[in-house]
């Protein structure tokens, strides 16, 4: 079974952040030999065509059959509407909460980020689940490429 990550912006990003480039690589790696699929949203698009060019063109480094691409749905706007009314996150963290309904919405195995303010976040995690569940989805798994790749030599 082939699992599926939901790699969020931060994950692009930390290949070209030397606090995030190990352990980012890593994972890119991972999604690269190990038949990971990279679940990537419009949303993740948007944000990376605003960033520097190499974290742009990164994206075209892996190989075509390693993504997998995953449109904003109505359900997916609606639940992130939700975790704001719900106070999980204020208005200035919608893009966030688009990649954690998105992620949700396409129930993908893991979604996996750096940012731990407002989404690899214990607290914002249990909000996140809870309004999940009140609206009829799981539990979403939210780990940092740490999480996933940083133990494994140990």
């Amino acid at each position: 079974m082939v699992q599926r990550f939901y790699i969020d912006t931060s994950v692009i990003g930390g290949v070209f952040d030397t606090e995030f480039e190990e352990h980012s690589t890593i994972l890119f790696e991972k999604i690269k030999l190990e038949g990971i699929k990279a679940v990537i949203s419009e949303v993740t698009l948007d944000e990376i065509s605003k960033a520097r060019k190499e974290i742009r063109d990164f994206l075209k480094t892996l190989p075509a059959d390693s993504i997998e691409f995953v449109t904003l749905t109505a359900d997916a706007v609606q639940l992130a509407d939700a975790y704001i009314f719900e106070k999980v996150v204020g208005k200035t963290s919608r893009n966030d909460c688009l990649h954690i309904a998105i992620a949700t919405v396409a129930r993908v195995d893991v979604l996996v980020s750096w940012n731990f303010k407002h989404i690899v976040n214990i607290y914002r995690i249990r909000g996140y689940n809870s309004v999940n569940i009140r609206s009829g989805y799981g539990s979403l798994e939210i780990r940092s490429p740490k999480d996933i790749t940083g133990y494994e030599n140990e």
